[in-house]
């Protein structure tokens, strides 16, 4: 399968679809919070462009890789997208929509994807009605990830993203309206401010290093939906137009990989909601939410495998939340995974 590519940070699958990984705040592992903002984009790079630096399994997965920190959290911004697609989003190889495993097939009962471009962004597995949980990087072994608690096992780490393109027949139907649906998109994620990388440069230590493999774990809940499907199955196309395998990568192994200095450490949270940036809340009138699967909605924090966060936290000002709306280049390479 081929057809994905980077440009610039982006990774570009067939049909249009584009995906950002997205740094930001690590959310308290208690309540319920609004969307934390972005802080830059993830750099990525081909596997293959260092194949003679990785471990021999990411040679045989190919795709990208990028570093992060231990207990760094992200969300995958698909802001770019330019035509609708079903996009299978994996955490080592477990659906972070249904919780079950990885499949080359759509699903609906229970619905194993997000539909793009109505799903904007997602910032963590689907747990709860109207919430998700953070995604957080932790290394493999600890049993911390989805992947472990889900499967028992810790054999993949990373990411895995598929997309599927819509049939001849309603891609075209999309088509035609396309001009009336811009104009009624949704804004795009929270961005980053210019502020952010002058106090990330400020940063506390960066984390102590982790072992090789890294995964997605989770951290607190934040108010976000997940939309339901208003499309018939028979609409998608019935296998996937591209595939890649994210690796997540420590930063003293991008170093010695790469031989490129990995992103400061993440900004201190208290310092930023400090400083009156803002935070996001955001909710579409006309989506229907995707109800959690007991499996994810049963996923335990990373904090219970590592600790206390004992970070100070400051609660947003209710003034700092804004409501939001109601590539070329070389081929990625994929591989057995």
């Amino acid at each position: 399968m081929t057809g994905v590519r980077i440009d610039g940070n982006t990774l570009r699958l067939p049909g249009g679809v584009a995906v950002r990984f997205i740094r930001t705040l690590r959310l308290p592992e208690t309540g319920t919070h609004p969307l934390p903002p972005g802080l830059g984009e993830f750099p990525l790079r081909r596997v293959a462009d260092h194949a003679d630096r990785v471990p021999e399994a990411w040679r045989a997965r190919g795709g990208v890789m990028l570093p992060v920190y231990l207990r760094e959290a992200m969300w995958l911004s698909f802001g770019g997208t330019t035509e609708p697609a079903a996009l299978q989003v994996g955490v080592g190889k477990v659906c972070a929509v249904s919780g079950k495993p990885w499949s080359d097939r759509l699903s609906r009962t229970p619905q194993n994807y997000v539909v793009l471009p109505r799903q904007p962004w997602l910032d963590g597995i689907n747990s709860g009605t109207g919430t998700v949980k953070q995604f957080v990087a932790v290394p493999l072994g600890l049993g911390a990830t989805v992947e472990g608690q889900v499967t028992g096992e810790e054999v993949w780490g990373g990411v895995q993203l598929q997309s599927f393109p819509l049939k001849d027949e309603p891609l075209a139907r999309w088509r035609a309206s396309r001009e009336r649906e811009r104009r009624a998109r949704a804004p795009m994620h929270a961005p980053s401010f210019g502020a952010a990388p002058q106090m990330m440069a400020a940063a506390a230590p960066a984390a102590p290093a982790a072992p090789a493999g890294m995964g997605l774990g989770v951290g607190g809940s934040m108010r976000q939906e997940v939309y339901k499907d208003d499309r018939p199955l028979s609409d998608w196309a019935e296998r996937p137009g591209g595939r890649v395998f994210v690796h997540l990568v420590t930063p003293p192994q991008w170093r010695r990989i790469t031989g490129e200095e990995p992103p400061p450490s993440p900004v201190d949270r208290s310092a930023y909601t400090q400083a009156g940036l803002p935070w996001y809340d955001y909710y579409d009138q006309d989506a229907e939410d995707l109800a959690p699967t007991d499996t994810l909605e049963g996923v335990k924090p990373v904090g219970d495998w590592l600790g206390d966060d004992h970070e100070p936290w400051h609660e947003p000002h209710p003034a700092q939340v804004l409501p939001l709306k109601d590539a070329p280049g070389t081929p990625v390479d994929d591989g057995d995974w």
